[in-house]
């Protein structure tokens, strides 16, 4: 990776001597379709100014070679000034003009300018794709956020495609000597990032629509709207139903941040091999296209897609309109954005359980995040760009939103939204830090958030609150809260102050589980007497961060452990229903009760489960548990018990409901490691059996030749015709992930081969690939465990850093099971590692933290398996 790496200091010394004031970008992509080129024409003319005329700075641009640099008008000699991914500028002068010309490589990594050729109909789709730091791979630039600049767009394509880019389009004209291009030219932009610059160009579908706006002073706004797929997915491309959304989010966003959509127009494109859920380009959002629903989607997803479009709307504000300065502060965009899009979802949409669903996923990713080893604070210290690309994680995302939610809590919302208006004024088009965002809400709430800051946004690591009850004759006498802080890293740390709900839950008339009352308190240090709660009947369950206001793990009480276990399925709050499935699965992911009995509980009460994404995320949490946390012994007999209980509520479930729908996923994902439970796979794939109102569309298909391939039951002939019949994108993933998972030596090898030192798969068939080679017994797997430790610097060093993530976390031999008579420390892929990491204590940063991650994943499954 040479000198792709920059540094935030390199970032700081660059931003204190220049000021880039435009961009004008020229890319020629008319020869795209042709697989044979590589690459194509970028030219990059910068006008910046210079606080110190006479001294140096560079460029960044990732290119198959660099044709000219002109600085100010005088050519430079190209092979003294291109230093890698640099390009060197002396002598500056007050005012600077620097042009760069050079072919730029087309991409399948997802990064930069991403060429995909749709295997429905051969035609040939690009997009781009930056953050952090991959604009660089396009066009020359100065690639870092506080260097924001005016960029207009000019790109030269087939005349036929859609082309579209940040700006509005501003003149289209077809080349008279070559009438199959055109060159499209787009408005310059107002002052943004260079990572969130971006262009969209090959035949895709587009629908077209406006959102009439009229603002607190009556101003009227006219955003024009547009919508993008690929053109052999426009019949599942359901526009109306995303128009709907999208007005009524910038309804709601700007009435909320009084301060206009200031974009100019708002375009969402839906783009194939994409390596994030979205992106907020200004003007031109990408999502991946797994958001358009080609097979049968639950509620859930089609609730999470409009989470997701929502989060990418509210960062139109935050992050796009007030841009952090360096990557320390990415939680300005991201925790923001991400409790927004929740908001968003609550407020302008039907859906009612969008913050139950926050609770049961996106804090469940924190929850996770904040106890690995290589947690960090919200606000972290990102020293370098491959420090940034690892930080996109929960702790950024779902602990900052976490956060915030209890801050809304503490200040109140109406302060808390009059702060973050302030904040947009004050800032717009520039960039800030922690320390600006607590100036306004500061000033908005009358409170000095310094110390709240400290506490929640600059330390790592959880709390886990603990309740101990005394009663005399089924009265409380006392309820004390434990809180037990610690940090992964530095060990136990000063409890953090917490506003919450203690709600207390007894059986009404009809046997349901009913709040029937609940009181607020607020939890400081180690240990708090909840003296509201003397006197009050024992109830039949209490239950610490009712409506989930604060952040912490929660240990139930005995008695309430035992009401959860035996009753679960009759609490009537589905907030409070989804708190208890995510005490039962921190109890067993911490080895404090048997994995088994998490299983139990799915088994017992999933069927009662009302909420569509809670019972997805149960019950891949007990497909986890099976097969990473319950002893090898006995997984057999846990899994086989599992897989009746799927089979019987599938048998159950209401024809055509979303219930149905997941547990079918859910038998055909736990019989990829059952051989006897393979007979209903086979019915439902040759059409012998029939389960009325199931649609065994093509996700369900692959999911089921998954299943079979794993255990030997499918050969390449039957997948290579499953893979006629769907030639899609999805269906080459899940023929490239059948293939892999098949469990012959000779297809494991070459799955690794393909994998580790090939470089043919894009992004997304790689990690297919990976995910067929992991499906297979770990004494099939045991020959790689030297091999990938041998490779890793290897690949660091030779493939991008999205690519060489995918395979560094993918393949980490992380499928083991208990050594006899070894504690889990002293395992051999534990001990492996540990020599790895001592050996290597100068590897880079982000590669280290990603082995750290696994090694502590593996370390806490074996833990739990010997637990169990």
């Amino acid at each position: 990776m040479s000198n792709q790496n920059l540094r935030r200091d390199e970032a700081a010394a660059r931003s204190a001597l220049i000021t880039t004031h435009s961009y004008d970008v020229s890319l020629d992509v008319r020869q795209a379709a042709d697989p044979m080129v590589a690459g194509y024409t970028s030219r990059s003319v910068i006008n910046f100014s210079a606080s110190e005329p006479g001294a140096s700075t560079f460029l960044d641009f990732i290119s198959s070679k660099v044709h000219s640099v002109f600085l100010n008008g005088k050519g430079l000699p190209v092979a003294d000034v291109v230093d890698g991914s640099r390009i060197r500028l002396d002598n500056l002068q007050a005012e600077n003009q620097v042009t760069v010309t050079g072919t730029a490589l087309f991409s399948t990594s997802g990064e930069g300018m991403h060429r995909f050729f749709d295997p429905a109909d051969g035609q040939c789709y690009l997009y781009t794709q930056y953050e952090p730091a991959d604009a660089r791979r396009v066009f020359a630039n100065f690639e870092q956020p506080d260097l924001k600049a005016e960029f207009t767009f000019h790109v030269m394509a087939p005349s036929e495609w859609q082309v579209s880019s940040n700006g509005v389009e501003a003149l289209r004209t077809q080349l008279t000597s070559d009438p199959a291009t055109s060159r499209w030219d787009f408005a310059p932009t107002k002052p943004m990032s260079t990572y969130i610059t971006t262009v969209l160009a090959g035949p895709y579908f587009k629908a077209e629509d406006t959102w009439h706006g009229t603002l607190s002073d009556g101003t009227v706004l006219d955003v024009p709207l547009a919508l993008y797929c690929r053109a052999s997915m426009a019949q599942s491309f359901d526009a109306a139903e995303l128009f709907r959304l999208t007005r009524n989010g910038l309804d709601f966003f700007n009435e909320l941040f009084d301060y206009p959509y200031p974009w100019g127009k708002y375009e969402q494109a839906f783009v194939p091999e994409y390596n994030l859920g979205a992106m907020e380009n200004p003007g031109l959002v990408t999502f991946t296209e797994s958001y358009v629903f080609t097979s049968r989607a639950a509620d859930s997803q089609y609730q999470g897609r409009a989470n997701t479009l929502l989060h990418e709307m509210a960062h139109m504000w935050f992050g796009d309109l007030v841009t952090m300065q360096w990557w320390d502060d990415l939680w300005l965009k991201e925790s923001f954005a991400d409790y927004m899009g929740t908001l968003g979802v609550d407020r302008t949409t039907d859906w009612g359980t969008a913050w139950v669903n926050f609770a049961n996923n996106r804090k469940a990713w924190a929850y996770v995040q904040d106890q690995l080893p290589t947690t960090h604070p919200i606000v972290a210290d990102i020293p370098d760009l491959e420090a940034a690309k690892q930080n996109f994680d929960g702790i950024t995302y779902a602990k900052g939103a976490s956060v915030l939610k209890q801050l809304v809590a503490y200040v109140g919302f109406e302060a808390f939204i009059a702060g973050s208006r302030q904040y947009f004024r004050d800032h717009a088009y520039g960039n800030t830090t922690l320390e600006d965002l607590l100036a306004a809400l500061s000033a908005a709430c009358g409170r000095d958030l310094a110390t709240w800051a400290r506490q929640w946004l600059q330390t790592s690591g959880i709390s886990t609150l603990t309740s101990e009850i005394e009663e005399h004759d089924g009265v409380l006498a006392t309820v004390s809260l434990h809180q037990h802080a610690e940090d992964p890293i530095t060990g136990r740390q000063e409890p953090r102050p917490h506003r919450l709900r203690i709600g207390l839950y007894n059986p009404d008339a009809a046997g349901a589980l009913v709040r029937t009352d609940s009181v607020e308190t607020d939890v400081d240090g180690e240990l708090t007497l909840v003296s509201q709660l003397a006197g009050k009947a024992r109830p039949a369950l209490l239950l610490v961060n009712d409506e989930d206001l604060s952040y912490a793990k929660v240990r139930l009480d005995p008695h309430s452990e035992a009401t959860v276990r035996s009753s679960l399925g009759t609490i009537s709050d589905p907030m409070a229903r989804a708190l208890c499935w995510t005490a039962l699965w921190d109890s067993a992911r911490d080895a404090v009760t048997p994995a088994a009995r998490y299983v139990e509980a799915v088994q017992r009460f999933g069927a009662f489960e009302a909420g569509i994404g809670v019972l997805l995320n149960v019950l891949g949490n007990a497909g986890t548990a099976i097969e990473r946390y319950v002893p090898a012994a006995g997984r057999n007999a846990v899994r086989s018990a599992f897989l009746d209980v799927a089979a019987a509520e599938l048998e159950k479930a209401a024809p055509g409901s979303d219930h149905q729908l997941a547990w079918a996923r859910t038998l055909a994902a736990t019989s990829r490691f059952d051989a006897g439970r393979l007979d209903l796979a086979k019915g439902l794939l040759d059409g012998s059996t029939v389960i009325e109102g199931l649609s065994v569309d093509a996700e369900l298909r692959w999911n089921l030749w998954h299943a079979l391939a794993a255990n030997g039951q499918a050969d390449p002939a039957q997948l290579d015709a499953e893979l006629a019949r769907d030639n899609t994108a999805s269906g080459k993933s899940g023929h490239a992930t059948a293939l892999a998972a098949r469990p012959e030596p000779s297809v494991k090898d070459a799955a690794w081969d393909a994998a580790v030192h090939g470089t043919a798969l894009s992004n997304q068939l790689l990690s297919a690939t990976i995910a067929g080679f992991n499906t297979a017994p770990a004494g099939l797997l045991a020959g790689y465990v030297e091999p990938y430790f041998e490779c890793l610097e290897r690949v660091w060093a030779d493939r991008s850093i999205e690519i060489a993530s995918r395979i560094v976390r993918g393949l980490y031999p992380a499928g083991q099971d208990l050594t006899p008579d070894l504690p889990p420390e002293e395992h051999p892929v534990i001990v492996r590692t540990d020599k790895w990491l001592a050996e290597h204590t100068d590897a880079p940063r982000a590669l280290r933290r990603i082995i750290i991650e696994q090694r502590s994943q593996l370390l806490r499954a074996l833990t739990a398996q010997a637990a169990g």
